[in-house]
């Protein structure tokens, strides 16, 4: 084959090759950096803060402040109105009722008017942890 537009044969065979083989969607990147993962404070400040406040002063919300959480008596915040399975807990807060309460809340307690629901493990982890400072 004669050589095209000045072009050799050889490199045009090359590049057509390589095109076919979807070559020409590969490009010369360094690698991205990882996301840094979201801190507990803000995960609840995304996924919690609009139905809970983290101070005990604050009017309730859709659900009670979470000030102190961990280690209270499931039901336990004086004026805010559970539904009747808090009630029948009979638990406090800790890791292992917090993780299975962020799984699935009406599981740990029957009728729980909670919509939340965080079946990433990582993320409960977070806000547990997160929650566990909080005074």
């Amino acid at each position: 084959m004669r050589d095209r537009g000045g072009f050799p044969r050889a490199p045009l065979v090359a590049l057509a090759t390589f095109t076919a083989a979807g070559g020409a969607s590969i490009h010369a990147q360094m690698p991205l950096p990882s996301a840094a993962k979201p801190s507990g404070a803000e995960l609840f400040a995304q996924q919690c803060a609009t139905c809970h406040s983290l101070s005990p002063a604050d009017a309730p919300r859709q659900g009670p402040a979470l000030a102190g959480i961990y280690g209270r008596k499931a039901g336990g915040v004086a004026g805010f109105n559970y539904s009747p399975g808090y009630g029948e807990a009979g638990f406090v807060w800790d890791e292992a009722h917090l993780d299975s309460y962020l799984t699935d809340p009406q599981a740990v307690i029957p009728g729980a008017v909670m919509l939340y629901k965080q079946k990433n493990a990582d993320v409960r982890k977070a806000i547990i942890a997160f929650l566990k400072e909080q005074k």
